[in-house]
C-alpha cells in the first residue's frame, strides 16, 4: 500500500468516529476496508470487529466482515514494523500476538526494547511520585504538630488534655522520623532509576531508534 493511500485511509476512519459509538449513518457509509486498516495499524485482534458489528447492529446494518478483514490484513503490515514496536511498547502498549510469523520476529525484538525503555520511566515516575506523596504527608503532620503544640500551652487545655496531647505529639514526632527516613530511601531509589534509565537510553540510541 503507497502512502497516499495510507494518508487516505486514516483519514476516512477518523471521519468515522468513535468505534463504539457508531450512529446508524457512520454504520451505513462506513468504509469497512478502512475501518479495518485502522485498528490493524493499532494492533487490534480480529476480536475487535465484534465491537463494531454490535454497535451497527443495533442500527439495523450488518458489518462487512470480508472488507474488514482485508483492510485489517493491510493495516498489521504498517502494524508490524519494527519502528511501529519500539513506539508500542515504549508507549505501554500490550501486544496481542497479531503479527505474522514473517514480521513478527523483528517487531518484537523493537517492541522489548520499548517495553523495557517503558519500564524504567514507569520506575522513575513512580518513584517521584512516591516522594512527593511523602513529602505531602509530612507538610500534614507538621501542620498537626503545631496545632497540637498550640493547644499544649493553651489555658483552655486541662491537665488530662495536656497528657494526651503530650502522647500524641510524641508519636507525631516519631512518625515524622519516620517519613524522613522513607524519603531518603526513596531519593536513593530514584537516583538509581534514573541511572538505569539514562544508561538504557544510551544503549536505545545505539540501537538507533
Amino acid at each position: 500500500m503507497g502512502k497516499h493511500q495510507y494518508i487516505v485511509l486514516v483519514l476516512l476512519v477518523a471521519s468515522l468516529g468513535g468505534c463504539a459509538t457508531m450512529n446508524a449513518d457512520e454504520c451505513a457509509t462506513g468504509n469497512w476496508t478502512a475501518v479495518g486498516f485502522e485498528d490493524g495499524a493499532r494492533g487490534y485482534t480480529s476480536d475487535h470487529f465484534s465491537k463494531h458489528r454490535k454497535a451497527c447492529a443495533k442500527h439495523g446494518v450488518t458489518a462487512d466482515m470480508q472488507a474488514y478483514q482485508q483492510g485489517r490484513s493491510q493495516g498489521l503490515v504498517e502494524f508490524c514494523q519494527p519502528g511501529r514496536g519500539f513506539d508500542f511498547g515504549s508507549n505501554g502498549g500490550q501486544y496481542k500476538g497479531v503479527c505474522s510469523v514473517e514480521l513478527e520476529p523483528g517487531f518484537l525484538d523493537a517492541y522489548r526494547v520499548g517495553q523495557r525503555l517503558y519500564t524504567l520511566r514507569t520506575n522513575v515516575a513512580a518513584a517521584k511520585s512516591q516522594i512527593q506523596n511523602k513529602k505531602r504527608e509530612l507538610v500534614v503532620i507538621e501542620d498537626e504538630i503545631a496545632n497540637y503544640e498550640a493547644l499544649l500551652i493553651s489555658e483552655q487545655s486541662t491537665t488530662d488534655d495536656r497528657v494526651r496531647l503530650l502522647a500524641d505529639l510524641k508519636q507525631l514526632s516519631e512518625r515524622t522520623g519516620e517519613i524522613e527516613v522513607e524519603i531518603e530511601v526513596l531519593i536513593a531509589d530514584l537516583a538509581r532509576h534514573e541511572q538505569n534509565l539514562q544508561n538504557y537510553e544510551q544503549t536505545v540510541t545505539a540501537y538507533g531508534y
